[in-house]
């Protein structure tokens, strides 16, 4: 067999105060997140990362001792999909805007004598702003580094084990269950009404998604497909989408909306942050504490949030069959489409999936069906 390397993509965090402002700066550099030209650019995300540095994001990181826990939470997942994975693949874990960066695990994959990748984002749903921004940099370190291999990328899983059984989805329903189950408890015994489930996920800017990104499409059929698995009957849901940044103007409802809808209806809230699957800033300290603290404010009966799927069992051996799937030739029905079914993650309509953008590492596009390929 092949010697495959697994590329697992992150965004990264700052591994210390110092690393805070060059992180931000890396993030507001990425010509994804701002699409302004270079000059305009490289001013812009200095004045920003100096500002946020000293005022939003240092005080956020200050809550998690002056760093991310991104990267070791990144890296747990990295260890426990490799004990799924044969002796002939290994992971590798490539951060975009803190290091391990592209550069640095190209050298690793090349000493190991890697003969093809398989790039994984941890991102379920795919967006220009992050999956494609990991691969984009990757192939442009690559060609400095003359890195040349086969190389396939498992551009998305919004609904990956969709009837509850296993996967993302699956391991998504098991966590919201007990979550909810203790809140709708505590719900119960303070004699409000059940828990509103709101899954919160990243925004973007609406020019983002009006280009043709598919990442809005997709977190609410993730949305969707959890709610199905749970099976809750009469299950009070809403999809929002949290930290927010500049002055465009961004996907909606914000998590603060739906927030203050909660308060207005005197509904307890559970949060479920359906577009991550690791804990990290934006659920440690924006959901658990800065939205709690909001909430409170608001007048929101009970506050609570479900965990990220981390390390579960069966989100970590779903990544594993579509990781197998890649490795044996069986691509062709993973991720683009679920159990054999002709249905496209995409559906052909967006004009910046995966399959639009990164045609050559996508073995057949999105909207073809199977009795056509």
């Amino acid at each position: 067999m092949q010697k495959t390397a697994v590329i697992l993509f992150n965004l990264g965090g700052p591994d210390e105060r110092a690393s805070i402002k060059p992180f931000l700066f890396n993030f507001f550099m990425d010509k994804n997140i701002i699409g302004a030209p270079l000059p305009i650019r490289w001013m812009l995300a200095k004045l920003i990362s100096v500002k946020r540095s000293k005022q939003e994001a240092g005080d956020s990181y200050g809550f998690l001792g002056d760093k991310s826990p991104l990267l070791e939470n990144t890296q747990k997942q990295a260890e426990a999909l490799q004990k799924k994975l044969p002796q002939h693949m290994k992971v590798f874990v490539s951060m975009r805007y803190w290091h391990p960066r592209a550069e640095d695990v190209i050298e690793q994959v090349k000493e190991w004598g890697a003969q093809r990748l398989i790039f994984l984002p941890l991102y379920p749903q795919f967006s220009t702003t992050t999956s494609f921004s990991s691969v984009q940099e990757w192939q442009k370190q690559a060609r400095k580094q003359g890195l040349k291999l086969p190389s396939k990328i498992i551009c998305c899983y919004p609904w990956d084990g969709e009837n509850g059984e296993g996967g993302f989805i699956g391991a998504s329903a098991d966590l919201i269950r007990k979550s909810y189950e203790d809140l709708d408890e505590q719900a119960r015994k303070k004699g409000v009404k059940a828990p509103r489930l709101l899954f919160s996920a990243h925004g973007l800017p609406e020019v983002v998604v009006k280009r043709g990104d598919p990442y809005q499409w997709q977190c609410e059929q993730s949305a969707q497909k959890i709610v199905d698995a749970l099976a809750i009957e009469n299950l009070d849901w809403s999809i929002c989408y949290q930290s927010r940044v500049g002055p465009l103007k961004w996907i909606g409802p914000s998590t603060e909306e739906e927030l203050e809808r909660a308060a207005h209806d005197n509904v307890p809230v559970l949060i479920y942050p359906h577009a991550f699957v690791s804990e990290h800033v934006e659920t440690l300290v924006e959901l658990d504490i800065e939205y709690r603290e909001e909430a409170d404010k608001m007048g929101v009966p009970l506050y609570g949030r479900a965990p990220t799927v981390m390390d579960h069992p069966k989100f970590i051996q779903g990544l594993a069959d579509t990781v197998l799937a890649y490795d044996t030739g069986a691509e062709d029905i993973r991720p683009n489409f679920v159990q054999g079914r002709s249905q496209s993650f995409c559906q052909g309509q967006f004009k910046r999936c995966a399959c639009q953008w990164l045609p050559d590492l996508i073995s057949r596009p999105c909207g073809q069906n199977e009795e056509a390929a």
